[in-house]
Formats: structure tokens, sequence, C-alpha cells
């Protein structure tokens, strides 16, 4: 595992590295999506130089993306944003959307046009090769060190935003450096991964800490930690490496605000008192009567939170239904764990034939992959019966479990609504 995750973990941290930077400019300037379009641009490029026949990892590739993201920057700088009556933003929106038409448009004259869309969204981190690492740090180091140089007039003109006589030209050296790092980190990670590792450490950073320096650090600490729990997400469940690592860095900055938010509801209880919680009673009666609604209304849907409440508590799994349901519920359960086990010899047996790892005759192999067909057939019936067992549970469970939640849940309203209206 250590072997095969390690260079993955270290472009991880030299995508940080640089990106956490880039993104507390990103985040100061209020221009979070300019990573996904200029990156998006790319993309193109990178689309552009396939269908002329450039293999995806040649220098003409990189060329081409490169020039198209240059382009995209220089665009970005020249518009007269900062007065204008259109948001940054909304132009920004639209570079990437019509970007990300045209590549769809050229790579469908590409061969594997599908292949290359998911290859340009979450990269192959897992398959990246030692070179691709180096030349990163190379290029990043060399961008960084320019960064550094002109850190001072750089972080005075996104932290305020008016600007002087020289925007512009601060303004096209900050897009065009961007560009140069999204252009080459596409190449390896994708355009999401890129996004993640822009926006969310920085993100993370502008939550818990107040200077530049102490974002920064957080942002790095935060991007390598999520790095190495996706990886090991990838590595223990078999995920795409690169979807994985996004995952983990929205439930890494999903855990900071849980906890933002409970140390503010704490300090809020001992300021003061019950009643300062009457926007979370709100908030949970309003999650309990959608939950009811939902369930009175629609019992044949998902219904999430149910399931893992069953999870939790397996009794109420068969609290619905009746004897005889119980008991088919059982003996399906019985049947589809055996067959498990079963199924994974057998077929583990049937692969070892099949790729000349075993030796079996003919007659003898064809039997076994017949059965190996109907045993999976029977169990694929189990789990149909067990889903039309718990779909009868949800009929009886919309007006025992449903209507009380709403009840439940409005109760919650306007105890919250009361303790509102007594604290003003």
């Amino acid at each position: 595992m250590l072997e095969i995750l390690a260079l993955p973990f270290a472009a991880c941290l030299v995508l940080a590295a640089m990106h956490v930077y880039l993104g507390f400019h990103v985040l100061a300037r209020g221009i979070i999506f300019v990573d996904l379009a200029l990156a998006q641009v790319a993309a193109l490029g990178l689309t552009v130089a396939i269908l002329a026949g450039h293999a995806p990892g040649s220098d003409a590739a990189y060329g081409y993306a490169l020039a198209f993201a240059l382009a995209g920057a220089a665009l970005l700088a020249s518009l007269p944003l900062r007065r204008a009556a259109v948001a940054q933003e909304a132009v920004i929106g639209i570079v990437y959307a019509v970007s990300a038409a045209l590549a769809i448009l050229v790579v469908d004259r590409a061969p594997q046009g599908a292949e290359l869309i998911k290859q340009l969204m979450v990269g192959s981190l897992l398959t990246v090769a030692p070179g691709d690492v180096a030349t990163l740090a190379i290029v990043y180091a060399a961008i960084g060190a320019a960064l550094f140089a002109t850190r001072r007039p750089m972080i005075a003109l996104s932290l305020d935003p008016a600007g002087g006589s020289r925007a512009y030209a601060w303004d096209l050296f900050f897009y065009a450096t961007f560009a140069i790092v999204v252009t080459s980190s596409v190449r390896v990670a994708g355009v999401l991964v890129v996004f993640a590792f822009l926006v969310v450490p920085a993100a993370i950073g502008a939550l818990l800490a107040g200077g530049v320096r102490g974002r920064l650090v957080v942002g790095w600490i935060a991007g390598a930690i999520a790095s190495l729990g996706g990886l090991a997400a990838s590595w223990a469940w078999d995920l795409p490496t690169g979807a994985a690592v996004v995952a983990a860095f929205g439930a890494s900055i999903a855990m900071v605000a849980l906890a933002i938010g409970v140390v503010r509801g704490i300090r809020a209880v001992r300021a003061g008192g019950v009643r300062s919680l009457a926007p979370a009673l709100v908030a949970i009666g309003i999650g309990l009567v959608l939950a009811g609604a939902s369930l009175a209304a629609f019992p044949r849907m998902d219904h999430l939170w149910l399931d893992a409440l069953e999870r939790a508590v397996p009794s109420l799994q068969v609290a619905f239904l009746s004897d005889r349901q119980r008991e088919a519920r059982a003996d399906a359960i019985e049947s589809i764990g055996g067959a498990g086990t079963e199924l994974s010899r057998l077929r583990r047996t049937e692969e070892e034939v099949r790729w000349g790892e075993r030796a079996m005759e003919p007659e003898k192999y064809e039997r076994l992959r017949q059965y190996v067909a109907s045993r999976a057939e029977i169990a694929a019936g189990d789990t149909l019966l067990l889903r039309s067992l718990r779909t009868s549970a949800r009929e009886r469970q919309r007006f025992w479990v449903g209507l009380p939640l709403v009840a439940a849940g409005c109760g919650l309203i306007a105890l919250g609504m009361r303790a509102r209206v007594r604290a003003k």
C-alpha cells in the first residue's frame, strides 16, 4: 500500500503547496470559480491537441493547453470588471460554460471521447509517474519564487480590490501564473481535483486562522491530511482516486464547519442561555417535518435517514413486518449470506480456469459456469424479496413514523419561534 500511494501522495503535497497560496488570492478577490474556468480552457486546448493527433501526455498537447489557458488568462485580466455592470463571477462562469461545451464538441470527434472526458475531470493520480511529480515540483518552485518576490503588491491588490494604476499589469501577471499552474496540474489531477486543492484548503484556512501566514499554514496542513485520507479511502474501498480525494476534501471542510458550529453554539448557550438555541430548534424542526412528510407522502422512495436508523437499531427493520414476513426475511438473509460466500469461491475458481491458472475439463467447467449463473439469479431474487418487504414496511411506517415526525417537527418549530420571540 505504501509503495503504491507514496508517489500519488507526493504529487498531492506538491499540488497543495502551490494551490493553497493561489487559493488565498482567489478567496480574497472573490473569484472562486476562476480555477474551474481556466482549467476548463486548458482542457479545451488539450482536447484540440488530441484531435490534431497529439498524445495526451506529449509536449505538443501541453503547449496547446498552455496556449489556451494563457489566452483565457489575458481575457480575464483585460476585462474592466472592477467597476463593470456585469459581475466578475458571471464572466468567469460564461468562460467555463462555453469552454466546457466546446470541449464536448471537440472530444465528440475524438476516439474514446467518454474516457477522455473522465480523464480531464478527475485525472489519474494513482498512475502518476516520478517524472510528472518532479516536473510539477520544478515548475511550481519557479512560479513560487516569482510569487514570493512579488508577494507584497499581489497581496495588497487582492486585499484591496480598488487597485491602482498598475492593477492591470498585476492582474495579468496573476492570471498568467495561475494559467501555468492550472495547465500543469490538470494533466496530472484533472479539473475537479485541481479545483478542490485550490479552494477547500484555502477556505479551511480562512475559517480557522486570521492572518495570511496562519491561513497558509492551516491550508497546507488541511490539504495534506485530506489528500492522505482520500488516497487511503481509494485504496481501502477500491474507489476512483481523483473522486475519492475530492470527496475527502469535501468531508474535511464539512467537519470543520460542523466543529465551528458546535463551538459557536456552546458559546451562545453560555452567553444567552438555552434561548439562544432557538434557531437550531427551528432548523431541526424543519428537518423533521420534511423527513416525516416525505415518508408519509412517498413511502416507496429512498429514505436514507430511516435506513441509517434501522442499521443503528436492527430491531426496527422487522418492527413493522408481520410474522410471516419476518420469517421470509430471515430465510432470504440466510440464503444471501450462504450464497455470497459460495459464489465468491466458485467465481474465483471460474476465473482461475478461464485464465489458465487451474485445469478443468470443458464439460465440468460449463456445469460450473451454469451453476454460478443460477446461484446468482437466486441471490438476486432474494435481494428483490428483501426490497419488497422493506417497501411493505414503509407503507405502514408512513402513518406510524411519518405523521408523528411531522407533529414533532411542528412542535420544535413552534418552541423555537417562541423562544426567539422571548429572547428579543
